[in-house]
């Protein structure tokens, strides 16, 4: 009886070598390099013929991957098997771990077949012929690997050294890296090296014994993630946290080269990993000339080159052994015997901050721009400015109300000074927009209850009011004084007659009162106690920028200027491009947890100022700072299953605060916008997917006029309120929205 093989594919690479073809979001796996289906799609092809019996096929892949791994699987019988969902890549040793786990706690002990997802094989009866070749050495208890004899000197793959062979198997006496042009000479010339094609069969007990024999820590951190895993109808999902703390490593250096007794089979089939253009040269449809030509383009008098256009007309003359890669928003051009390079190119875009190696813009998901412009309009001018400009507002005992509850009642809540110049800011901003709402009469309702109950001797600004205009802490908060500045500037660009002065009483405060002696930022309160945090700098930055708008005076400009030297010497990381939160007193990392924690929420707002001074300063080089935080922001502070920013995560991406509030989604689609007309890709499609988001999940399940501002990682709301804090961060972004979706025309 022919013994079952349970076949596992890997799909969690980013295939950076193909750039910029391949990205992060949409790597080489699943393009269709060769006209018959993605790469993917080939590979689970060629695991369904076996002849010898059928296999139960397995997929390991990336969870942000989900829905194009459902789209190639779609049609294909995987005779009992499916998708397994890596909640973030640990490399091919947990891969191979995870393989070894599913197989024993589902068939036992049985034969176990791990195959990348983007190589090119010839045809699916010899690679299956080759395998069978190997299945006696496996079923002995040997780690069986396949190598393909070289035919050149090959610097871009790993080789195998073999030594005695038996019934066509060989012994493997070493694991050799991908060597120099003198080195895979001499490997081709001694004729016993082959290469490795990254392919291994094995009993799972086999494997699980080396993992426990060399690499405990990685089987045991991959078994207790498999253990915790949940299951449904699209796949196994494995928690982030438990799966993150798998040692990351590949696994030929975790395995492979220190195992004993491990086999070699020759391949009997032509093999490609199509890690280069070059080999895409080799493989593709030439002319007559030896030219691979794809897509829109003109070639003339050209020789033995790869040109592929994926979007705009491409002409090229005279070009000889050269690849030429255009997709829509950029351009790759080397000596096909230099391709192996891309990935110096795609390292030194990454260490600027360009976001092209991340995302695709690929025709088939751009949405029209504009797309969400008329829900946004009616939203904010039929709906939320009429009701917080009624509902919102204490006519009683002044200013606004702190919160509404989710019939739109008044809660009857301390008020919060940031809170009562957040709507004064608001309304202004409404007001600049076109609202044609009582907006003028709001912004001096406002400012006149701030100024009448919440000033201090010293004069600045209390930090909250009971809802009669009592002061119920009188703290002189420099978080609280940097949106009073902000709601003065914008209400003296609307032409308010008191704010000015006020503001100019503000600095004087601000000066004599917050500001470190040292010169390094501003104290937190007016007592100078407690630690240091970057947001108050923050939003200090954004009301500076504000004056300068409504003043046109410099001076405004260095002050901010000084923030964003605290920024570049002490708030962001350059390793994980990440902004920190808290401080010591010398600006050092908080200890403990503290240290760690970043704020997705906090990025997009800081690349949305960085832009902003940058345009205002000339510091061109701070929005590749941007580009890093927004970046790092997508990268790793998004809940997967909403695509909404969490609470917080860790430096290293590990989520700290699950919750989902509605302030960084808004902050997310300014941090686009801005970003959109910097000088890197173009984010539009990204702009309306983030819009979307927050009409999804925040604004279409409220009642009319409010939202939902808390929402678990499952989606589920836990809104018990509707905070008015909220309510600038939803106008600022979504005006700033209706202004870059324009019709330049109208």
């Amino acid at each position: 009886m022919t013994e079952r093989i349970v076949s596992f594919v890997m799909s969690g690479g980013v295939g950076s070598r193909l750039w910029p073809l391949s990205r992060e979001d949409n790597p080489k796996q699943f393009h269709d390099l060769s006209g018959d289906g993605s790469m993917l799609a080939k590979t689970l092809r060629r695991l369904t013929a076996r002849l010898e019996g059928g296999t139960p096929i397995f997929l390991i892949a990336a969870e942000r991957h989900a829905d194009r791994v459902h789209a190639d699987l779609a049609g294909l019988d995987l005779a009992g098997g499916g998708p397994l969902f890596e909640p973030t890549g640990r490399n091919t040793a947990a891969a191979v771990a995870l393989a070894t786990l599913r197989t024993l706690s589902e068939f036992g002990d049985s034969l176990v077949l791990v195959v990348p997802s983007d190589h090119e094989i010839s045809t699916a009866s010899q690679f299956w012929q080759s395998v069978e070749a190997g299945t006696e050495a496996a079923r002995e208890g040997r780690l069986v690997v396949f190598g393909i004899k070289p035919t050149q000197p090959e610097t871009g793959y790993g080789y195998i050294e073999v030594a005695a062979e038996s019934g066509g198997t060989f012994d493997v006496s070493r694991f050799v890296e991908k060597p120099d042009i003198a080195t895979a000479q001499s490997y081709l010339k001694a004729g016993n090296f082959y290469w490795n094609t990254g392919i291994f069969l094995f009993r799972a007990r086999t494997m699980r014994d080396a993992f426990i024999a060399l690499q405990p820590d990685i089987w045991q951190a991959t078994e207790a993630a498999y253990k915790a895993a949940t299951s449904d109808l699209s796949g196994l999902y494995m928690p982030l946290e438990l799966y993150a703390a798998i040692p990351s490593n590949s696994i030929d250096y975790a395995i492979m080269e220190r195992a004993k007794d491990i086999a070699m089979v020759p391949a009997g089939f032509r093999w490609n990993d199509l890690g280069s253009w070059q080999s895409l040269l080799d493989v593709g449809p030439a002319d007559d000339r030896g030219n691979v030509i794809i897509g829109d383009v003109v070639a003339i008098d050209c020789e033995n080159s790869y040109i592929r256009s994926d979007g705009r007309l491409l002409s090229a003359i005279g070009m000889k052994d050269i690849a030429i890669v255009s997709t829509s928003d950029a351009t790759f051009v080397a000596p096909v015997s230099h391709s192996q390079h891309v990935k110096k190119i795609v390292e030194q875009l990454e260490k600027s901050g360009r976001l092209e190696t991340r995302f695709t813009p690929a025709h088939d998901r751009v949405i029209e721009s504009g797309a969400w412009r008329r829900r946004v309009h009616h939203w904010l001018f039929q709906e939320t400015l009429p009701l917080w400009s009624t509902s919102g507002v204490d006519e009683r005992h002044g200013g606004f109300h702190e919160a509404l509850g989710l019939d739109a009642s008044p809660l009857m809540k301390p008020k919060r000074m940031r809170t009562m110049a957040r709507q004064v800011y608001a309304f202004a901003v409404a007001r600049a927009r076109g609202w044609d709402g009582p907006a003028d009469r709001l912004i001096s309702h406002g400012i006149a209850f701030m100024a009448g109950k919440g000033r201090t001797d010293k004069g600045g600004w209390v930090r909250t009011l009971n809802v009669d205009g009592s002061v119920a802490d009188a703290t002189e908060d420099a978080y609280d004084h940097s949106c009073v500045l902000l709601a003065l500037a914008h209400a003296h660009m609307s032409g308010n007659p008191d704010a000015l002065r006020l503001g100019e009483e503000t600095f004087a405060f601000l000066d004599a009162h917050l500001e470190d002696s040292r010169m390094t930022g501003f104290l937190e309160t007016s007592d100078g106690k407690g630690e240091r945090r970057s947001n108050p700098h923050m939003h200090l930055l954004e009301a500076f920028l504000a004056w300068h708008q409504a003043t046109g005076e410099r001076a405004h400009l260095r002050r901010a200027a000084r923030i964003i030297d605290l920024f570049r010497s002490h708030f962001f990381d350059p390793e994980s491009w990440t902004l920190g939160e808290y401080f010591d007193a010398e600006w050092k990392p908080s200890t403990g947890e503290k240290g760690s924690w970043t704020e997705p929420g906090h990025h997009f707002e800081w690349a949305s100022l960085l832009v902003d001074f940058a345009g205002r300063s000339g510091q061109a080089e701070l929005s590749g700072f941007a580009r890093k935080l927004y970046a790092s922001a997508t990268a790793n502070g998004l809940n997967r299953a909403t695509g909404l920013a969490y609470g917080a995560v860790s430096r290293q991406g590990l989520p700290l605060d699950l919750i989902s509030r509605s302030w960084p989604q808004a902050e997310a689609v300014k941090a686009a916008i801005a970003l959109d007309g910097s000088g890197g890709p173009d984010l539009k499609p990204e702009i309306e997917a983030r819009v979307g988001r927050l009409f999804r999940w925040h604004i279409d399940p409220a009642p009319l006029g409010l939202w939902i501002d808390r929402i678990d990682e499952r989606g589920r709301s836990l809104a018990s309120d509707v905070p008015a804090s909220i309510f600038y961060h939803l106008v600022c972004a979504l005006t700033q929205y209706l202004d870059s979706t324009a019709d330049p025309k109208a």
